[in-house]
């Protein structure tokens, strides 16, 4: 999921964990969660 920080935007994951830096824009959040999507599907 995508959050809203003092400094931009962060990738986080369900549990809080953080999967991106936190100075992001919008647009670098969505690529970098679908980039997260995709390896956490993609398997061996």
């Amino acid at each position: 999921m995508i959050r809203k920080t003092s400094k931009g935007y962060q990738v986080k994951s369900e549990k809080g964990k953080n999967l991106s830096k936190d100075n992001l824009t919008k647009e670098q959040a969505k690529k970098r969660l679908k980039q997260v999507e995709y390896f956490k599907h993609k398997g061996k």
